[in-house]
């Protein structure tokens, strides 16, 4: 092994790269011209009795209006006299100049003195210059004719009447540079105003500067509260060029969320940066509010881009091919503002495809909607990108409605009360914010007070109306209907079980739900509930309240408590009624006196009744008066101690009585009295008949009272059977095996339950299973659960779990006997198994899951495993493993190649080692990475950290780091050294120590924080394997912040190696480990493994290190490490060979960590987000592309190439 030291003379260090910007200087209109230190964008040169009262009075309103700052000046000057000084500052201080050529422009002295001056600037400092014939030839200017002639004339007369010789010199010098400069400037592209609407010609005007200068529109300085991150996505879409077609971004989004204001706003930002650019706006309302709306829109967007042309065309066909020529040839920015219908897509936009570069923002409320269109269908598809705006974090809400309320940042003292309800109300809808805040400017308490109950009843207002253009949109009745249901009765419900229930009550949910989905009606949360935000919520409620606003009792459904009590009281219900809904515990308290007690026959008119929700409500009188159609029936707290057996089951497709007091669901109707009694009610014999035929989801969940379940052979079409918190549930009847369509069962923290049917292992469609706290891993001297005989006969049967057996008594050694039983019970179809907070150590577990042929997921969070048990590695198609949460976990091994998806937080964290599988499938890793540790720790693929006492003399030696083994030698000696660490990522070795001086052996080295060099040529037998980079790092003392803003500094020390031959950049962003108490000076060491194809002889490097705004770096050096090919070939092995295997290194596969741009941005943070986000500290050396720069697949991490 050969460590070169010695670099050739004449390679030559650097300092820090440093970039520096121009302040920008203030000005009395607009935003600050920062280009060159420009006062001005524009100066305006006019003839005032032409134009200063009409076309420059409006066209100087219009500029300052779009935020373009503007020079006019006020003030007339006789002919004759000199150009001001402070006007001769005006023009030298602008960016461009708009020249108005009027009738009487150059019978003004002062205009030709300006004209020149101008001209001069053009030629000499890139000032732009726009000539405006303002109702004059250009020819006439040109050769200077009619008025110009006549004006040049007196001039040149008054030249020959000048009697001092030395004057009349002047006057023909300037007369020879006023005609010079008027054939300039006629020559020059100009704008004629000759018919043209002066409204048009200025608005023209002001788009041309506002490309050509580069000047943000008005908009900007509004900052728009709670979309930083929504404004630098666009921002980052909007810079990255790496497509070759047009780019269409979709803002989608519930109304009034944002979309229309965000896409004003970014287009103000950055318009003026493409060629053409259109914003049209309320596309839906203007096409529904007029005839030929959606025409007008075309002309509009047409002249926007393209030429445009006195002649009126009213054939929308073609103003789409004139929009489809113009848009190919040119790179355009176009916003189309709220579109509803794919026939306003394609008139809009064509079929053709854009210039490549082209932007395309497009807000609506269909998600589904675009792709559709025919730009979709050509053979060079644009690229598509989605944002979805789902409101404002709390905080944001705050802000927003403070500042319409209050006009200021926080709410006045006494205020904070009905604040907090009111941003809760409108849970982030920015609308509502604005509208409701300036409703309630300068009122008091009262009247906040009186306004947010009044919200409840009111049905007009503009938020609802702006909401429900949505509803409005849904097609047919079956969608509405199913909007409105789910309004009033299913947000929060798990999405299975709801369309179960909406399905039995005749509703089409197959294309229902898709359809409020892709409106934003309604959306799906992470747990599977319905979602839908509380303004669209009480919108679709509105939409109910209309059927009848003074008398409920004549809606289809009921949801307020308050009048579904009153109906029941007053026995009003008839038959409209589908839906009703009462909650005790909802209403107020006096309300809950014994006067008002409810009687079953209040019910009993409600023929077509299919939802009822009564809980914790008591009623007397016979439940037969139940209506017959009822599909859903909830009863929490019921106080019956079972099932009255009159009540009418037969059409229930779900039955929930949770926290109720029943005992037993076992013989409901098997009791001889009941029997007979039913007999008697309806005369038929119920033994071939089953009361709960239809019943799918039975949810008996916290009925404390509940101790053995049975009798499933009443309900054999039950596909979801939950019972949750029953504590004193005792035992599940064998007769479960009657219910053949089961597909979850919830037994989750039914503590006392002391076994499961054996049968249960013999169900085929059973997906899901959770066992949650059921104590599965408690030791029991007894064996009273498990009949051996039966195990035996079990694992001989092929549909239990566990085959691999040679005796039972061997397996009950294995496993705590409670876990024994539930082993063998395991539907072989099962695909999500949860054994969370079981108690369940590694050895608890059998050794072998193999027959749960068709599990995916597994989760065994929260149990005191301190390894992955050896069963998980026998599920041949596991793709989710949870282990959450588990303290005392040291290492997770080889888990299933198959995995996707892998989660192991916990915390405190105790786990040391994950190894995984060489054939492993790419995968989606959730843990927080340790990056100190006083022991060993490894997430092989991604980080490994290991004492340097621990660390292998070889491999010490194969990174040239042979100084360093005297420091290992006798580290036990010294306890600093004894702390030194190895860390390996990404291919680069390092370590840490505190010292006040450099390593002797780095003899090349630079002062501050870059170094530069040439790799030098080297003997033929020696190879390349990498470089040491070594730096001195010295803590700043501050005694004051710095004025500069933290985030352009990095959190912890960034090392950038860039090979500049190669064009190769890599950006190594190192863990930060904190400075010893009273320490202030250490060594940061690093070794590169870096082979031919990323460095040879001749490539010129240069590395620099940047680091917090608290820390400095005094000197830097590098160091090339070679391997002598002979030695190579006498060792066996390659001692780095482990670490070469490493799939996420230099020389492997690091395209996760690449920017758009090219570079590597090396950062363990980016193996568990979807986005590479540049901070402004990164723009040093990534000065283009996007800011975040996101990941298009969830599953690829692997950790072995």
């Amino acid at each position: 092994m050969v460590v070169l030291s010695d670099l050739p003379e004449g390679s030559s260090s650097t300092d820090d790269y440093s970039s520096s910007a121009h302040v920008p200087t203030s000005s009395t209109h607009g935003h600050n011209s920062s280009a060159h230190n420009h006062r001005y964008d524009v100066f305006l040169s006019f003839r005032g009795v032409d134009t200063r009262h009409s076309f420059t009075d409006h066209l100087h309103k219009a500029l300052i209006y779009a935020n373009i700052n503007t020079f006019l000046d006020d003030e007339e000057i006789e002919t004759g006299e000199d150009l001001k000084p402070e006007l001769e500052s005006a023009i030298k201080a602008s960016r461009a100049s708009i020249i108005i050529l009027s009738k009487n422009y150059a019978s003004s002295t002062w205009c030709l003195d300006e004209l020149v001056l101008i001209l001069e600037q053009r030629m000499t400092s890139n000032h732009i210059v726009i000539p405006i014939f303002y109702h004059v030839e250009p020819t006439h200017v040109r050769k200077q004719q009619s008025s110009f002639g006549d004006a040049m004339a007196k001039h040149k007369k008054t030249m020959e009447e000048e009697t001092n010789a030395n004057k009349r010199s002047q006057w023909a010098q300037k007369m020879d540079q006023w005609n010079k400069a008027l054939i300039e400037v006629a020559n020059l592209k100009g704008k004629d105003v000759n018919g043209r609407l002066e409204t048009e010609f200025i608005e023209e005007i002001v788009k041309d500067i506002h490309r050509r200068l580069h000047v943000p529109s008005r908009s900007v300085r509004q900052q728009l509260i709670g979309m930083d991150y929504e404004i630098k996505f666009i921002t980052s879409w909007l810079k990255d060029g790496s497509s070759h077609t047009a780019d269409i971004l979709t803002i989608y989004g519930i109304g009034g969320i944002g979309k229309t204001t965000l896409a004003k706003h970014v287009y103000g930002l950055y318009a003026h940066k493409f060629h053409k650019s259109s914003c049209i706006e309320d596309v839906s309302r203007v096409c529904d509010g007029k005839f030929n709306g959606l025409l007008d829109l075309q002309e509009k967007l047409s002249s926007d881009i393209s030429k445009t042309s006195s002649v009126k065309v009213h054939d929308a066909s073609v103003y789409t091919s004139k929009i489809e020529n113009a848009v190919a040839r040119k790179r355009v920015f176009l916003v189309l503002d709220d579109i509803s219908t794919l026939d306003q897509l394609d008139t809009l936009l064509g079929s053709k495809g854009f210039h490549p570069g082209s932007k395309i923002i497009i807000t609506t409320k269909e998600r589904r909607l675009i792709e559709r269109c025919a730009l979709f269908k050509t053979d060079i598809k644009p690229k598509h990108t989605e944002l979805l705006l789902q409101g404002l974090h709390e905080t944001e809400s705050w802000k927003l409605l403070c500042l319409h309320a209050f006009k200021c940042k926080y709410p006045k003292t006494g205020y904070e009360g009905v604040f907090y309800k009111l941003v809760k109300y409108c849970q982030g809808h920015p609308l509502a914010l604005v509208v409701l805040g300036k409703s309630l400017y300068d009122r008091d308490v009262t009247y906040w007070e009186g306004c947010i109950e009044g919200l409840k009843k009111e049905t007009d207002s503009h938020v609802n109306n702006v909401l429900r253009m949505s509803f409005n949109s849904l097609q047919s009745k079956n969608d509405k209907d199913l909007f409105k249901y789910i309004a009033c009765f299913f947000v929060g419900i798990d999405r299975d079980v709801a369309e179960t229930i909406l399905h039995a009550c005749n509703i089409n949910i197959r294309s229902g739900i898709p359809n409020l989905l892709d409106r934003f009606l309604l959306s799906i949360g992470w747990k599977n509930e319905l979602k839908m935000h509380q303004l669209v919520q009480e919108m679709g409620r509105f939409e109910v309240r209309q059927e009848s606003l003074d008398k409920p009792w004549k809606r289809s459904l009921l949801w307020c408590h308050e009048e579904s009590f009153r109906v029941l009281k007053q026995k009003k219900g008839k038959g409209n009624l589908v839906g009703l809904a009462l909650d005790m515990r909802m209403l107020e308290k006096e309300m809950l006196g014994a006067s008002y007690k409810l009687k079953t026959d209040a019910l009993s008119k409600m023929d077509n009744l299919m939802l009822l929700q009564l809980n914790y409500v008591h009623m007397n009188g016979s439940y037969e008066n139940f209506p017959p159609e009822l599909r859903g029936l909830c009863m929490h707290g019921f106080h019956l101690k079972s099932i009255p057996s009159e009540l009418p089951m037969e059409n229930l497709v779900a039955l929930d009585m949770s926290y109720s007091n029943i005992e037993s669901f076992i013989g409901c109707y098997s009791n001889p009295q009941r029997l007979e009694k039913r007999k008697k009610l309806d005369g038929l014999c119920l033994k071939n008949k089953r009361l709960l035929g239809s019943l799918k989801v039975l949810n008996l969940s916290f009925c404390k009272q509940l101790c053995s379940l049975g009798d499933f052979d009443q309900f054999p079409a039950l596909e979801r059977l939950i019972v949750r918190n029953c504590t004193g549930l005792l035992e599940v009847s064998e007769s479960i095996e009657q219910c053949v369509e089961l597909a979850l069962i919830d037994l989750s923290y039914c503590k006392q339950l002391k076994n499961l049917p054996r049968i249960i292992g013999m169900l085929k469609k059973v997906k899901t299973m959770l066992l949650n706290g059921c104590n599965l891993g408690e030791s029991q001297t007894d064996n009273t659960n498990l009949n051996m005989d039966s195990l035996d006969m079990c694992n001989a049967n092929k549909n239990i779990s566990i085959r691999t057996r040679t005796s039972s008594s061997a397996f009950v050694g294995a496993i705590p006997s409670r876990l024994k039983l539930f082993s063998v019970s395991l539907p072989r179809s099962l695909v999500r198994l949860s054994l969370v907070n079981n108690n369940l150590s590694t050895e608890s577990f059998p050794m072998d899951f193999s027959s749960l042929s068709m599990l995916k997921e597994l989760y065994l969070d929260s149990n005191p495993i301190h390894s992955m048990p050896n069963c998980v590695r026998t599920l041949p198609k596991l793709e989710k493993l949870g282990i959450r949460d588990c303290n005392k976990l040291k290492s997770v091994e080889h888990p299933p190649h198959t995995l996707k998806t892998m989660m192991l937080y916990s915390y405190p964290d105790s786990l040391e080692k994950v190894v995984f599988d060489p054939k492993m499938s790419p995968l989606q890793l959730f843990h927080s990475l340790k990056h100190y540790t006083p022991g060993s720790y490894e997430i092989e693929g991604m980080v490994k950290i290991q004492p340097m006492v621990g660390v292998e003399e070889k491999v010490l030696r194969s990174l040239g780091w042979i100084n360093l083994l005297h420091n290992k030698r006798n580290g036990g000696n010294n306890p600093r050294e004894s702390r030194m660490q190895m860390l390996y990522e990404f291919g680069i070795f390092s370590t840490i120590y505190e010292t006040e001086e450099m390593p002797s052996w780095f003899m090349h080295r630079s002062p501050g924080p870059s170094i530069s060099f040439t790799i030098p040529s080297s003997s033929p037998n020696n190879l390349l394997t990498g470089l040491n980079f070594c730096f001195l790092q010295t803590r700043r003392v501050l005694y004051e912040r710095p004025s500069i803003l933290l985030h352009h500094f990095p959190g912890s020390p960034m090392i950038t190696v860039s090979n500049i031959t190669k064009n190769s950049m890599w950006i190594y962003e190192h863990y930060r480990m904190p400075f010893g108490v009273g320490r202030v000076c250490r060594v940061v060491l690093s070794h590169w493994m870096f082979g031919m194809n990323e460095m040879e002889v001749g490539d010129h490097v240069t590395i620099t290190v940047t680091l917090p705004y608290d820390e400095h770096v005094k000197e830097c050096g590098v160091s090339l490490v070679y391997e002598d090919d002979g030695e190579k070939k006498d060792e066996e092995e390659d001692v780095l060979g482990y670490y070469k295997s490493w799939n996420h290194i230099i020389g492997g596969d690091l395209s996760p960590f690449q920017t758009t741009t090219g570079q590597y941005i090396l950062n363990d943070r980016w193996f568990f987000t979807h986005a590479i986000v540049l901070s402004p500290y990164h723009r040093k050396f990534v000065p283009d592309g996007p800011d975040i720069q996101e990941y298009k697949e969830d599953y690829w991490f692997r950790a072995l190439s």
